[in-house]
């Protein structure tokens, strides 16, 4: 501060400026940075929300069809596994060597095939002695007959006696009965002879042999001492399809085959491991008649006919048995159908086309199609493409589509 005297001779004082030049420059350098950030945040704002307005995304197109209608019938479907019809070990019945084997493992067969030879040398020499003692006791008889026939006619001369006439009866009985006994012996050894070639009892496939040329195999028609086993052979066409069903479906299946009459309840329907469809049939001919107490489960079985063998004892393949009469049904693509852990649901086309979520009872898979079994009206728009882009409520473009059915697929069961 300056003090100086006023004319009347007072100190005055004189307060300094409130700012120098160089804080008042730095003040305005503030106020102008101060408003350059405020018309900048604001020119952001306004840019941002412009650009909002305008990136905006139009409503997603998706194709939207009717359910499809058709009559099905409800089934079950297992699990089964083929066996054959008949299954036979070859054994030989008689022992020897080993001389030929006709066929080649795995080789289809028919009834009567010659499988396997076995020396029969043996047994044409048996044959051969049985032969001649039937010819000897065919000799004896005929001398027999004679001799009792002179002493009959000496009995009758009264030049013989009762007591010669008996003898010669009795050694003529004799030498019949040794006649019997050579023909037995000539049928024994033929048996014999007949058994040393082993055919096909059936036309089947045959196994991989287990003995091999040369060997010496055994065998006993009595079978009381151990045979040699050859080979096995199954029979293929027919061929049959065992499978178990629980309790519950033996009980659904029990109900409908005391009300139906006719073929529905006897047709399965069958998938072989492999194949993409239920494209053979075969005839439901057994059920067990009791439940295994184990497992809860009863045994069944079908017939197939096989006549391209292409079915093998062994392999798996699906079942589907029809349990009622066709009834009217409504279908999706099972790609419309989406899975909430436990729930199920499809997107209807509501009111100015809202995507609506709605909540659905499921079946199986008929055609390639998932079946609705509630929750959905005939004509209701079902959205079938665009799935990914919607959004529970929002707005989509719909246009039409169209429900394709498939090829009958092997998939069985309620979408998981």
């Amino acid at each position: 501060m300056n003090d100086r005297l006023d004319p009347a001779g007072a100190a005055v004082v004189t307060p300094k400026s409130s700012a120098n030049p160089g804080n008042r420059r730095w003040v305005g350098k503030a106020i102008a940075v101060a408003v350059i950030v405020a018309v900048a945040v604001a020119a952001y704002r306004l840019h941002t929300s412009g650009s909002a307005v305008a990136a905006a995304p139009p409503p997603p197109p998706v194709a939207v069809s009717a359910p499809l209608q058709r009559e099905i019938e409800s089934r079950i479907g297992f699990l089964g596994q083929f066996s054959a019809v008949n299954r036979v070990e070859l054994r030989a019945q008689v022992g020897g060597t080993l001389t030929q084997i006709n066929f080649k493992d795995g080789d289809i067969v028919h009834k009567g095939d010659l499988l396997f030879e076995i020396d029969p040398e043996p047994y044409q020499i048996k044959l051969s002695e049985a032969t001649a003692e039937l010819e000897s006791a065919n000799a004896r008889v005929a001398l027999a007959t004679r001799e009792l026939a002179r002493a009959q006619e000496l009995q009758r001369s009264e030049a013989g006696t009762v007591e010669n006439v008996d003898q010669k009866v009795a050694e003529q009985h004799a030498a019949q009965a040794a006649v019997d006994n050579a023909n037995a012996l000539v049928r024994d050894a033929k048996f014999d002879l007949g058994r040393c070639t082993i055919r096909a009892p059936f036309t089947g496939r045959m196994g991989t042999h287990l003995v091999s040329i040369g060997n010496l195999v055994s065998g006993s028609r009595a079978g009381s001492s151990p045979t040699t086993l050859l080979a096995t052979i199954v029979s293929l066409d027919p061929i049959y399809l065992d499978f178990d069903m629980s309790e519950n479906d033996y009980a659904t299946f029990q109900q409908v085959r005391s009300s139906q009459h006719g073929p529905l309840a006897d047709t399965v329907n069958i998938s072989p491991t492999g194949d993409n469809g239920f494209s053979r049939q075969g005839i439901l001919n057994f059920v067990d008649n009791s439940l295994d107490r184990s497992s809860g489960t009863i045994h069944a079985r079908a017939t197939i006919p096989n006549s391209d063998f292409s079915l093998t004892p062994g392999g798996f393949a699906r079942v589907r048995l029809a349990v009622s009469t066709p009834h009217p049904a409504l279908l999706v693509p099972d790609a419309a159908v989406m899975a909430d852990q436990t729930d199920h649901m499809v997107y209807v086309l509501g009111k100015d086309d809202v995507a609506t979520p709605r909540k659905v009872e499921v079946g199986d898979l008929r055609d390639g199609l998932r079946v609705i079994t509630s929750g959905l009206m005939p004509g209701e728009k079902v959205i079938i493409d665009g799935l990914p882009t919607v959004r529970p409520g929002s707005k989509v473009a719909p246009h039409d589509g169209a429900i394709q059915p498939l090829a009958d697929q092997a998939t069985e069961g309620a979408k998981s």
